[in-house]
């Protein structure tokens, strides 16, 4: 039996940090776990600056609510679940990824949560667990499953990399030079095909 896991951000939809970023004009906020690896580090960080300018869950939840899918992305996603089981693993937070899961038809995710004050400021996060991508990634192969895994930044390297099959979609060429091992593709029927043969 097999199951897909997909990440999210920078696969199926643009980055929202990014997205954020330049709404708001806070250049510092386009980093994402393409360019740091320590995830907790990177969410502090992120924290820290939406204190220092005032901005909580609402203002991104705004502009959440303008972000599409990457063109081709919800066709991917339906022609892939029709084939086999797909799961999203995200880094994401649930108070950021049900508007997206609505416009993609709304695909299983597992992702993890923040915590919020009653004036909407962002006071800290809720990981669903360490090294959540890969640990899931096991424990479904621990139900029987053989995993095929997908992403683009550095918190995917592992689930790629413990899944029978894994690839790297529209990733940075820095993780596509470190990692040549890793299968790369920049476009959806690339990927798709990649799956199937794979399935």
């Amino acid at each position: 039996m097999n199951i897909v896991c997909l990440d999210m951000e920078g696969v199926l939809v643009p980055e929202i940090w990014i997205a954020f970023a330049e709404v708001t004009g806070i250049p510092e906020l386009k980093k994402t776990t393409r360019d740091e690896p320590d995830y907790n580090k990177l969410m502090n960080y992120r924290i820290a600056i939406l204190k220092e300018h005032g901005l909580g869950l609402k203002e991104i939840q705004d502009v959440i609510a303008k972000i599409d899918p990457m063109p081709g992305a919800k066709e991917f996603l339906d022609e892939l679940r029709r084939t086999t089981q797909v799961v999203i693993l995200s880094d994401t937070f649930e108070q950021f990824a049900k508007p997206l899961m609505e416009k993609l038809g709304w695909p299983s995710i597992y992702c993890n949560t923040l915590e919020v004050a009653e004036n909407g400021e962002i006071t800290g996060f809720k990981m669903r667990c360490a090294h959540s991508k890969l640990t899931t990634v096991k424990a479904l192969q621990s139900c029987g499953f053989d995993t095929i895994a997908s992403g683009d930044s550095y918190n995917d390297l592992e689930m790629i990399q413990a899944s029978k099959a894994g690839f790297l979609f529209k990733s940075t060429e820095k993780i596509k030079a470190d990692h040549p091992e890793i299968p790369a593709y920049e476009e959806y029927d690339e990927l798709l095909a990649a799956i199937k043969a794979a399935l």
